[in-house]
């Protein structure tokens, strides 16, 4: 478990460097970290592959006295996602950060606040992402989420514009009140059954008032953090103000770390203590999530809004895992078809943000109205937000056609139709969004105002996490068989075929 230390400790020792060499090592710190963590992952992902399920005692002291940290499939399948987008999307922000005309950061009048603040906070928020992914407790949960909460807070506002130190503090105030409702819930469970270990407490916790109560305030507070609707109103302005790696960042990762502590505390702990209407609330607000996010992104006149508005849509996707969940014989398909939609749409809107970041960075604004002829100048850039777009719809070979056809088999195999309309009709509305883009961007018309020449390596970075998203529906075997390690439900979907 060495490699599960690499994680953590490469993007600290990363992120104290960064702050005291400043902009003139910059290049060497990302492409070192880059290299260790995705050493490290890679290694810690050899192992679980061959072992099965892996626990570590943090210090050589077991729970319940010490820390552990558990991986097992979805452990490292959050681990190489990350991994993935935040190493592009490190090296998109290099590039970002240094290109001064139009972009949000101005690296020659304030050079301390782009390198030598903004590096700092990209590896502890890493950092606190893999450390995240890797706990075994609650309270170490906690701990990982307040680093993760701040550090993305203080990211979106770097750019000093009213409109982000808003949105950021927004975020931050909701982030805290999410952290309270959390740690109230822990205080709770500690206090019903005196152990914090999921693994202890999964064997302990008994359904009960105090229980019911904890659970409530715990699955608010982590609501709070995704920006599940109808609790989402911090997440459109803070995705669409912060500088585009972090809109990324915050987009396909940030709000995933809470909704990964939501599914592991669930269906490891939660799951058997309540009734399946619980998970049939969560369901609804799922569906009320892609619905309400769809309608809204079709009003949007900026592109950086739609796409933000369109991350509540996709999110309502995860949480039609929990009710679908319910139905035993479907159960395996769904937990698949959920982690993979989670992964395909990091790497997918990862590369629509940074999209969106480029067309701002050539031509000073991103007005949907303004944007007629724009392909012709950028078709690159464009074409990535439109292979980004194919995951959303769930079109084939993406891995959200994977994704969505996973759920919407269990959907019907289950016998719950209404499930499968809500999935067909999300499918339909982020067409209609993203074609509404597409169809100005590629129209044979003179490009609205000039456009500015932008570095290709921005170009290149946003077409290859949009390649990813594809190439995760084409190789879906390997992905599949590492999410049903340690899986909670059993499933055939590798030796019996889709």
């Amino acid at each position: 478990m060495t490699w599960a230390v690499g994680t953590i400790v490469v993007p600290i020792a990363a992120a104290c460097l960064s702050f005291l060499f400043g902009r003139y090592a910059t290049i060497w710190i990302v492409a070192g970290a880059a290299g260790g963590i995705l050493l490290a992952v890679g290694g810690l992902a050899g192992q679980v592959w061959e072992d099965g399920p892996l626990r570590y005692p943090v210090g050589g002291w077991e729970a319940p006295l010490g820390i552990d940290w558990y991986a097992d499939g979805l452990t490292i399948s959050m681990l190489l996602m990350s991994a993935v987008v935040v190493v592009l999307t490190s090296i998109y922000a290099w590039g970002y950060l240094r290109h001064e005309a139009g972009a949000i950061f101005s690296t020659s009048s304030r050079p301390s606040v782009t390198y030598e603040t903004f590096w700092p906070l990209w590896f502890f928020l890493w950092a606190a992402l893999n450390a995240l992914f890797l706990s075994a407790d609650l309270f170490n949960l906690y701990v990982t989420l307040e680093l993760l909460g701040l550090s993305a807070a203080i990211l979106m506002t770097l750019g000093g514009r009213p409109a982000a130190l808003t949105a950021g503090m927004r975020y931050l105030l909701v982030s805290l009140l999410g952290s309270l409702a959390y740690l109230l819930g822990v205080g709770f469970l500690y206090g019903a059954f005196g152990t914090l270990d999921l693994e202890s407490l999964q064997s302990v916790a008994i359904s009960g008032p105090t229980t019911w109560v904890a659970i409530t305030l715990i699955t608010l507070g982590l609501l709070l953090k995704t920006g599940l609707f109808p609790l989402h109103i911090w997440l459109p302005p803070a995705h669409a103000n912060a500088p585009a790696p972090v809109s990324a960042i915050l987009s396909g990762l940030v709000v995933k770390a809470s909704f990964y502590v939501l599914l592991r505390l669930w269906f490891q702990i939660f799951h058997p203590l309540l009734a399946p209407l619980a998970g049939h609330f969560l369901g609804v607000l799922g569906a009320g999530a892609i619905l309400w996010g769809s309608l809204q992104a079709f009003r949007q006149e900026r592109l950086k809004l739609l796409v933000a508005y369109s991350t509540v849509a996709q999110l309502g996707y995860l949480f039609l895992l929990f009710p679908l969940a319910d139905m035993a014989a479907v159960a395996g398909i769904v937990w698949s078809g959920g982690i993979y939609h989670a992964l395909s749409h990091a790497l997918a809107k990862a590369a629509m943000f940074l999209a969106a970041g480029n067309i701002m960075l050539a031509v000073g604004h991103d007005r949907t109205r303004q944007l007629d002829g724009l392909a012709q100048s950028m078709p690159m850039t464009l074409f990535a937000f439109g292979l980004g777009g194919m995951s959303l719809m769930g079109l084939p070979p993406s891995g959200g056609f994977v994704a969505k056809w996973l759920l919407l088999r269990a959907a019907l195999e289950s016998g719950q139709w209404w499930w499968a309309g809500i999935i067909l009709g999300g499918g339909l509305m982020a067409a209609g969004y993203i074609f509404m883009v597409l169809k100005r961007a590629f129209a044979i018309v003179p490009v609205n105002g000039s456009v500015q020449a932008i570095p290709y390596s921005l170009e290149l970075i946003a077409l290859t996490l949009a390649l990813c998203a594809v190439l995760l529906g084409l190789a879906t075997t390997i992905p599949l068989t590492l999410l049903q390690i340690g899986a909670p439900f059993p499933s055939e979907l590798i030796s019996g075929g889709r």
